[in-house]
């Protein structure tokens, strides 16, 4: 495009702060469309030299987020004697920490990111675990880090939330008598795979306590005992077969079951 302007981010880490604000900055120039110019991982007084030579070709704008003070002198002072427009994102804010709390910032390159890569992570896993709750979607269970496996009311969808919200992709997948349970969970790598089990007197409780609050005969086959008993006792077996790790729900938290899960499957 002939004419464009240039905005070179220059960032100690990956150059993904400085370029979300100047382009919320940006979302006030509707006109205009510059090329960004990201440059990441800027550690050392070559890799500055080196971008502020692109900068000037170009007349650039340039924006920059780094956070060891040798290396912002040296941008800032570069700028001025070369004519280039600059701002420090950073500095200022840093500068104002420091007066607040009364010492001096770390200057460890790329936390922010760390911060914001496992956000972005945790959300993804929710993402993907809303979208593979009680089976609704078994086309990609291969991508799941953890497939939760089990009978109606034994924690799944619950399990799968908690473990989601740490950051692990999680997909669940009922059990439901005289169905075959579906063949890509059969080629899933048994070892993400727990089969959640429960005590079968506790499963009729909680199943005839849902039947009430839904305004249902709580007698139904749904909590039959043996009804019950028989589903847990496949389960078991199919848990044996593949073989996956089976673990025990009665009685205990979700953080609790939880943190078995990831003990058992060696993430934790």
């Amino acid at each position: 495009m002939p004419g464009r302007k240039h905005i070179f981010l220059l960032s100690d880490a990956t150059g993904e702060t400085a370029e979300k604000m100047t382009l919320a900055a940006l979302s006030q120039f509707e006109r205009e469309h510059p090329r960004l110019v990201r440059v990441a991982n800027v550690r050392n007084k070559s890799q500055i030299y080196q971008a502020l030579d692109d900068a000037l070709q170009q007349r650039g704008l340039v924006v920059y987020t780094i956070v060891n003070r040798e290396l912002v002198r040296l941008v800032r002072d570069e700028c001025d004697a070369l004519g280039l427009p600059a701002i420090d994102l950073l500095s200022p804010l840093l500068s104002r920490l420091a007066a607040y709390f009364g010492r001096s910032p770390d200057q460890t390159p790329g936390l922010l990111h760390g911060v914001d890569e496992d956000y972005f992570r945790r959300i993804e896993a929710m993402e993907f675990t809303v979208k593979h709750d009680d089976g609704q979607e078994v086309r990609h269970l291969d991508q799941a880090d953890i497939v939760l496996v089990g009978v109606s009311r034994t924690s799944k969808t619950p399990l799968s939330i908690y473990l989601s919200h740490r950051g692990w992709k999680v997909a669940n997948v009922p059990l439901v008598p005289g169905v075959d349970p579906p063949s890509e969970l059969l080629q899933v790598d048994p070892g993400k795979v727990a089969g959640l089990v429960i005590d079968p007197q506790r499963l009729v409780e909680i199943r005839a306590a849902r039947m009430r609050n839904l305004g249902q005969d709580p007698k139904l086959a749904y909590a039959d005992y043996d009804r019950v008993e028989e589903e847990i006792r496949f389960s078991r077996a199919l848990f044996r077969r593949q073989p996956w790790i089976q673990v025990d729900v009665t009685g205990k938290a979700v953080e609790e079951t939880a943190n078995e899960v990831l003990v058992k499957l060696g993430l934790k």
